[in-house]
């Protein structure tokens, strides 16, 4: 197996654009291409953490890029793009098959395009600011030319979604009513620029809520679909309206600068949401372009500067390399919005399999199984500001949870669906729509039904948050009211045994096994985070609770065979219907067995064992291979991953769609996780270095581990040659290993 993994990733390597390289080890990532893209599927991301661009530029010479952003959320909760934007070149400077490039420039977060030769090339920079909500497009030449932009919108009328396309309305599908996509507006007459939007007129929440039990709450609450409006306005110096939406130069220059400013915000009318988007675009422009643009770098630079794992020595080497660079690129282009990653598909989904560029497979909801893979490796990178969107959202979501666990159970603390719409409900077909002889809370979709374990997750996530970062706001304000939350619905929500032990049934082991008694990820869950709660500055009466639900815990499950031990994935299961390992989550995300710690036989036995053995999407073998020290299975599921890119794809970190959609932020996110682990394990104070890296990888790295530590080294020929941490009082808590 690992020599085939090694052929296909050298087989990538072959087949995959061309890098530039430079003295910036970075730039052995930058993206180039020298022949222009026909359509979408050749696109480039691009973006600032909220605002997104798919960029390409067509053999005509023209630069389009889709325009997304993360809040642009519809009426029936599907997130759509705010439009196309076409930037036409007079004359073309691809004309005659002129020269061509275009290349990603990762350190500067930018595109650059060159057209043309001679005086007449034409030389484009794309950028999406990395502080302020504006797309830039800036165009120069020695010669002067003309230009010429224009808004490409394809919701025009009130459609019908029928098909296979009702699945990007997720939730809507098998509805008795139809289910519309609503048209865009474009504002006729303006004097300077183009300016349209996307306005939500109904909403689908109150139905929502009304079908779940959840009136109350939705009388006491705001409708955060209602009149949500999301779009922009276009223009520029020496640029004038052409039609409602088209601007044209009115005169040739040597040099333009196009600028698009998008907005989301729910607003009562229309022309309040104009009057923000108009000072939005006076705040933007208050500041001169030669400082945002510094100011844009400057960010990047920093972000570059956070954290690195540079991977060398070999052609797998190299995809490894480029693969974890360009992953967190995409998270970094999608992580910072007020709308959490999206796991299948970002804000970078284009049109295909003939669906429009709104479409996405599992369309609006979030799975935390999947979302929460592209948040792990942000531990690791540093990108601590990047995780406050996904935390945001389930503090949001909190008190709309803790009613309905009372509505529900008639008890206190919260559960979290693993399926929920942004504002913490389950989609209608999730729920069921006949709810004739069913009580509330109780769902038809048996896969979620009772997957809750999601929330202890978070909490886990949230705790290793903290100790990276030493934050006590976050403590306080985030962190325990959802720990407490959580960690008070599963002590009130089952019985105790003879024993006074927690008896979860009816419970369920992921979505795999529906008839579960005490479910590992449940168990191990909760004997990860409590300890870790209890050493926290709450009041004694919150510490003795925790300790009292320690001690009640079922233990962890075990099964036995030919002579052997190994982790099981309950106490007792039945009822297969999907293809997870749930008794590995003991290893990922729990860490309760893993290198270091006591009786990791048991786990490797596991491991060995597990029923579902693969690579790709959400699976975590390569997570789990490496925690556990697997080397060769680490290094191959791992390449494997980088290495198998969507082939209808350009971009060479565009993953899937496997599970999900393209691209596919859990599949690249595993494999960063993976590689991570695979160089750097902290567990308490111990930092473990090369816990499992192979001998023949050469690495330059800079990770971040618990209190504020970094650890920067280079690896050759599987021996240590540079180690520096920061703070030099924690060099004590490393202990490296041993290559293999």
């Amino acid at each position: 197996m690992r020599s085939l993994f090694r052929v296909c990733a050298s087989l990538a390597v072959l087949l995959a654009t061309a890098v530039a390289r430079g003295d910036d080890p970075l730039d052995r990532c930058n993206v180039t291409w020298t022949t222009p893209s026909p359509n979408s599927s050749g696109s480039m991301p691009i973006g600032n953490g909220d605002v997104g661009l798919n960029l390409w530029v067509e053999p005509s010479g023209d630069l389009v890029f889709y325009l997304s952003k993360t809040d642009a959320w519809s009426e029936n909760c599907r997130p759509l793009k705010l439009g196309r934007v076409r930037v036409k070149l007079l004359p073309n400077p691809l004309a005659d098959g002129a020269a061509f490039r275009q290349t990603l420039r990762l350190r500067q977060g930018e595109v650059e395009i060159v057209a043309g030769e001679g005086p007449a090339a034409v030389t484009l920079r794309v950028w999406v600011d990395a502080n302020r909500p504006v797309v830039r497009v800036e165009a120069a030449s020695e010669k002067e030319f003309d230009v010429e932009v224009g808004l490409e919108l394809w919701r025009t009328e009130k459609r019908q979604l029928t098909g296979k396309e009702v699945h990007s309305a997720y939730g809507l599908h098998g509805r008795p009513e139809p289910v519309f996509c609503f048209p865009d507006t474009v504002l006729p007459g303006a004097k300077d620029r183009i300016t349209w939007y996307h306005r939500n007129e109904s909403s689908i929440w109150a139905e929502n809520l009304g079908l779940q039990g959840l009136e109350g709450f939705a009388a006491k609450s705001s409708d955060p679909l209602l009149h949500r409006t999301f779009g922009g306005c276009i223009r520029g110096e020496g640029l004038a309206p052409d039609g409602p939406t088209a601007l044209k130069s009115t005169r040739p220059a040597s040099r333009f600068v196009v600028s698009v400013y998008p907005l989301t915000a729910r607003t009562d009318t229309a022309d309040e949401w104009i009057g923000r988007l108009d000072k939005s675009v006076a705040a933007v422009d208050a500041v001169a372009l030669e400082t945002a643009r510094a100011e844009h770098r400057r960010w990047w630079d920093e972000f570059w500067n956070r954290s690195w794992i540079r991977v060398s020595g070999s052609p797998e080497a190299d995809v490894v390399n480029r693969g974890y660079t360009l992953q967190r690129w995409i998270a970094a282009c999608g992580g910072r919005g007020a709308s959490p990653i999206k796991f299948n598909g970002s804000i970078f989904t284009v049109e295909g399999d003939g669906f429009d560029a709104d479409y996405r497979r599992w369309g609006g909801p979030y799975w935390f199984q999947n979302t929460r893979l592209a948040y792990w490796p942000m531990l690791a990178a540093g990108d601590y500001d990047m995780m406050r969107p996904l935390f945001a959202m389930y503090l949001d979501a909190l008190p709309l949870r803790r009613h309905a666990t009372q509505a529900y159970y008639g008890h206190d603390g919260a559960f979290y669906p693993e399926t929920m719409y942004f504002w913490g409900t389950y989609t209608d077909a999730n729920y069921g729509r006949d709810r004739r002889n069913k009580p509330d809370g109780l769902t038809d979709n048996g896969y979620i039904r009772r997957y809750w374990q999601g929330g202890i997750e978070l909490v886990m996530m949230m705790l290793d948050y903290y100790d990276h970062t030493g934050d006590a706001a976050f403590r306080d304000e985030t962190l325990l009211p959802l720990a407490v939350a959580v960690t008070t619905f599963f002590n009130e929500h089952w019985p105790r045994n003879a024993e006074g032990k927690i008896q979860f049934h009816p419970a369920q082991a992921l979505e795999t096994w529906w008839d579960a008694t005490n479910p590992m990820p449940e168990v191990a869950g909760l004997r990860a985070i409590l300890p870790r709660l209890v050493e926290l500055p709450v009041d004694e009466r919150q510490k003795a609770a925790w300790r009292d639900m320690l001690g009640d815990l079922p233990p962890v499950p075990f099964g036995e065979a030919d002579g052997k031990r190994f982790l099981a994935a309950a106490e007792r299961f039945a009822s297969r219907h999907n293809s997870e390992n749930p008794e590995l989550y003991a290893v990922f995300p729990y860490r309760v067995y893993a290198l270091g710690k006591p009786d990791l036989d048991v786990a490797l036995e596991a491991w060995r064992r597990r029923a579902v053995k693969r690579t790709g999407g959400w699976s975590q073998d390569a997570i789990q291979a490496a925690l556990l020290g697997l080397t060769a299975e680490a290094r191959g599921f791992v390449a494997a991953n980088f290495a198998n890119h969507h082939r209808g794809s350009r971009f060479p970190a565009f993953w899937g769609p496997n599970f999900d959609w393209i691209p596919d932020q859990d599949h690249g996110s595993v494999a960063m996780i993976a590689l991570q682990s695979m160089l750097l394990q902290s567990e308490g104070r111990r930092i473990t270095l090369l816990p499992a890296w192979p001998a023949d990888w050469n690495v330059d790295f800079k990770l971040h581990a618990p209190q504020g530590t970094t650890v920067e080294g280079s690896v050759r020929a599987g021996k240590v040659e540079r180690l520096e941490v920061t703070p030099a009082a924690r060099r004590g808590d490393v202990v490296v290993g041993e290559p293999q």
